[in-house]
């Protein structure tokens, strides 16, 4: 009679739902659910977001794109759901809210998930997985089998590429949105053969893992890429990650509190990412910073920088002179990768890129302009394009001009030393301060495009041990590449 009486219930739960979804139904199904859990006995799980190592739990990010995908825009008897744009056109999903429960059915064993905020203050949460304890030993195993291979499906969908940024100076810290940077390594404008060399080193990097283990090293690897500013490092980093697949984690110094926070965001990284810090000669020079140089090297490649694998880490520098060798040495530094100002090779892949044009009756002339010493980055030549681009002649007066005015400074320079506009007592050679600055065609603001940023000095470089694609054939230098 019971039994009668239960499934007449259930049967009459279902056609109310399938009637009506009013708020007094949404209460009714709680207040059911809430009479049933009285007579049975659950199991509890607890997912963290990080472990006692403060990393990041790779199972709760799981869970939790596994359960935003059970949502669907016709059938849901949640509140407060976000509805969010996605990466694609008219693409429209569902994100649960925090501490809202989701149910979800698998083999006919109902569960249900919760997600929570941990009590210690941290402000990290965790998902609570509740269970029949008749039906844990049934399905819970094949359960989360199905989550994993749920989310692994979604992940491939998606191929998406995620950029991190450390924003907050607390647990669980790292914010995300998609990496959407277009540069790749058909777009990036360097010498041919440094870039054949860089796609080589990397495609080999990703098969090696077994090589690493057997030599008893972390499967992981450092590049430097150094140049004056507007030579195309940024761009040069999003190529990699593009050609990676990897998640990029770019590291705002200003944001790290000392030598152990900076610990910590690296152990909260995960596998298969690009570790980017940019212009770290002048964080190392700036004494007021919060990271020391020995805080620094053990980031670099001390036990911490062992507690993941599949990592590549990328520095950036303006230049690499006045740097601390026990920064440069092999093993914290494995790669150096030169950016110098733009030659006449690279003018050539600019102009095609950004106007079109693959030859031009003014070609000889700015060829005979760079033969003389004079030079302009990728960022400012390819910025008079963008301004010129609907008349490439007007566009490439334009380079001359600028050229032409960079020439004119250079042996103003060779004369004597002239003193910049800053008040600083250093020659115009000597300041090097970039500046985004929209670039038009008449001489007088080239000549102030010039002094926001700076005249390029080429320094003598000193021989390293490491590996220097750039220069790898002219020093002779072995390397792995």
């Amino acid at each position: 009679m019971f039994l009668i009486f239960f499934f007449a219930i259930v049967s009459l739960l279902i056609i109310l739902r399938l009637l009506s979804k009013t708020s007094i139904i949404h209460i009714f199904l709680i207040w059911w659910r809430s009479f049933g859990d009285r007579f049975h006995v659950y199991q509890t799980y607890k997912i963290p977001q990080y472990n006692e190592n403060c990393q990041e739990n790779q199972l709760y990010r799981k869970v939790s794109s596994y359960l935003n995908s059970l949502a669907s825009l016709d059938d849901s008897d949640l509140k407060n759901l976000n509805l969010l744009s996605g990466t694609k056109p008219n693409e429209i999903f569902l994100h649960c809210d925090a501490n809202q429960t989701v149910y979800d059915t698998f083999l006919s064993a109902k569960v249900s998930w919760t997600n929570e905020l941990e009590r210690d203050g941290s402000r990290s949460r965790s998902y609570v997985l509740k269970i029949r304890k008749n039906d844990k030993r049934r399905v819970l195993r094949q359960y989360l089998q199905h989550i994993l291979t749920v989310t692994d499906e979604i992940e491939q969908r998606k191929n998406e590429i995620r950029l991190y940024m450390n924003l907050e100076a607390e647990n669980g810290r790292w914010r995300s949105i998609p990496f959407t940077h277009p540069a790749s390594f058909d777009t990036v404008v360097m010498d041919a053969d440094l870039k054949n060399k860089v796609r080589s080193d990397l495609d080999q990097f990703l098969k090696s893992k077994q090589y690493y283990h057997r030599l008893g090293r972390v499967w992981k690897r450092t590049y430097l890429l150094y140049g004056a500013s507007g030579t195309g490092k940024t761009s040069f980093i999003a190529a990699m990650a593009r050609l990676l697949s990897y998640d990029v984690y770019d590291i705002d110094m200003s944001k790290v509190l000392d030598d152990s926070d900076l610990k910590t965001l690296l152990l909260q990284t995960t596998s298969k990412s690009l570790i980017v810090i940019e212009d770290l000669d002048r964080i190392l020079a700036d004494k007021s910073t919060a990271v020391s140089l020995s805080g620094m090297l053990n980031f670099m490649d001390g036990i911490v920088s062992c507690c993941g694998e599949e990592r590549v880490m990328v520095f950036t520098m303006n230049g690499k002179d006045q740097v601390d060798q026990a920064v440069m040495r092999p093993g914290r530094i494995d790669v150096h990768v030169e950016f110098p100002a733009c030659d006449f090779s690279a003018f050539k892949s600019l102009a095609s890129s950004y106007l079109g044009v693959k030859d031009h009756k003014l070609f000889p002339q700015v060829e005979e302009i760079f033969h003389t010493g004079a030079s302009l980055s990728h960022a400012e030549i390819g910025e008079i394009m963008i301004s010129n681009r609907g008349s490439p002649s007007r566009a490439l007066k334009s380079v001359i001009s600028a050229l032409q005015t960079n020439a004119d400074a250079r042996a103003v320079s060779k004369a004597g030393p002239r003193l910049s506009g800053n008040g600083s007592g250093r020659t115009a050679d000597e300041t090097s301060e970039p500046a985004s600055v929209f670039c038009r065609e008449s001489v007088h603001t080239v000549r102030e495009f010039r002094k926001l940023y700076g005249l390029l000095k080429m320094g003598s470089r000193r021989k390293d041990d490491s590996v220097d694609l750039s220069s790898a054939e002219k020093e002779g230098s072995r390397h792995d590449v």
